[in-house]
């Protein structure tokens, strides 16, 4: 049959002229020579081809083989050189069928969670008494005595020389910077000219070093701290400082020795606030609070009180309130409260802030912890069993700090608890919740 101008290859398929043949499995590679699969047409033989011109007939068994391996190794790369040195790679089939090997079973990780965080037991709940008490620090007035040897200086004048400030003029007199400044009316910061004449008060006066208190300044010549305070007009935060001269005032019994001056010295909760602090050395900043009560500062170590309060006040226990605030019945004065509640109870602190003492050294309050707060606020906690807080040392309101007891002149197992602005008492019922 001959046909007339260019025809292509699709329209001879469709107009019949080249019989047509079953396309090649996607999923086998067709072979040139190769018998017809049995499956091809569904179990039964093929049909036989036409005859037909030859190298067209290979040229279109060549096309689908190169189409059937493409579809079916799409991911083929080519194969990389491979060294002389090596045995030459087995040729493998373009399509090998692997059976899945059963996997061992394995059980599921377990992830392990972080513990959660200890809840703090509810104010007046019991805790575990068996946990040790850290060791308690021997506080600064203990640990670094003071010799009273206090320079007696006599009423007088002095004449500023050029170039001289008042501190200059201070220990060429030996008198302290702040009585010279009172006696000759000057405020901070003392200015003073050349040939002004000053006046010197005279009196006993002490040179404070390193590691020394107020408290043990006081001992020493068995002097009320609270009178060297208000003989030198001291004030909030009751710092003393390396080279500073406190004035002594009279009184005490110089002819006892000093071992007889300590053991009369009466030591309560003012003095530890105002004079508790070692001495601050020039241009020495305080040491930051503690995190926790396994470590121990030096007694020589003077600690930074919190600037501001935080907060509120809670109740340091749940307990029956048995004594009041102020002076009761007997004419006593309770400068705090008193709270009925079992021994070793858990003690709680009323707000944010830094332990200022812990330790016995008061003998009505036993147990005591003393907390400021900023702001002048301080909370003292009486009677405990157990100490669990150290000096220095920062708490977060309702940290237990103490366990409760009937230590020191307690009446019954109770919590003495007091609040105080700057160095007075006052009533902790007006700033707690109601209950």
């Amino acid at each position: 049959m001959r046909l007339a101008g260019p025809v292509s290859l699709g329209a001879l398929l469709l107009a019949g002229c080249i019989p047509q043949s079953d396309p090649p499995p996607r999923d086998r590679p067709v072979y040139p020579g190769a018998a017809p699969w049995p499956y091809d047409h569904g179990g039964r033989p093929p049909p036989a081809p036409a005859p037909r011109d030859a190298a067209q007939h290979t040229d279109e068994v060549a096309e689908a083989n190169r189409r059937s391996l493409d579809e079916t190794q799409p991911s083929a790369r080519p194969v990389p050189p491979v060294d002389d040195d090596r045995p030459p790679e087995q040729d493998q089939p373009a399509a090998t069928m692997v059976e899945p090997q059963p996997q061992p079973f394995r059980a599921p990780t377990q992830r392990t969670r972080p513990p959660p965080p200890p809840i703090e037991p509810a104010a007046g709940a019991p805790v575990d008494a068996s946990a040790p008490a850290p060791p308690i620090a021997r506080p600064a007035w203990e640990a670094r005595p003071v010799v009273a040897d206090a320079v007696e200086v006599t009423d007088g004048s002095y004449t500023v020389h050029p170039g001289e400030s008042l501190r200059a003029a201070a220990e060429a007199t030996g008198v302290g910077v702040e009585a010279l400044a009172r006696a000759n009316d000057l405020t901070a910061p003392y200015p003073v000219r050349a040939g002004q004449r000053l006046r010197v008060p005279g009196g006993r006066y002490h040179l404070v070093r390193p590691g020394q208190s107020g408290i043990a300044i006081a001992r020493a010549y068995g002097v009320a701290w609270s009178r060297i305070v208000d003989a030198n007009g001291l004030a909030e935060p009751y710092s003393l400082h390396v080279g500073d001269r406190i004035l002594i005032p009279g009184g005490g019994n110089r002819t006892t020795s000093a071992a007889e001056r300590a053991a009369a010295f009466n030591l309560d909760v003012d003095d530890i606030l105002t004079g508790g602090e070692p001495a601050l050395a020039v241009n020495q900043a305080p040491t930051r609070p503690i995190a926790t009560a396994t470590r121990v500062l030096p007694p020589s170590a003077a600690i930074s009180a919190p600037a501001r309060l935080r907060g509120g006040f809670v109740w340091p226990a749940d307990g029956k309130l048995v004594k009041r605030f102020g002076r009761g019945e007997s004419g006593y004065r309770n400068d705090g409260i008193e709270i009925a509640v079992p021994v070793e109870t858990a003690v709680h602190v009323a707000a944010d802030g830094v332990v200022a003492y812990a330790g016995e050294g008061i003998a009505a309050l036993g147990g005591i912890v003393i907390v400021r707060h900023g702001d002048g606020w301080t909370t003292v906690y009486g009677h405990a069993s157990k100490l669990l807080v150290q000096r220095g040392q920062s708490v977060r309101r309702g940290q237990t700090i103490a366990l409760s007891g009937d230590t020191g002149f307690a009446d019954r197992p109770e919590l003495h608890f007091e609040l105080r602005k700057g160095r007075a008492p006052v009533d902790p019922l007006a700033q707690l919740p109601d209950r």
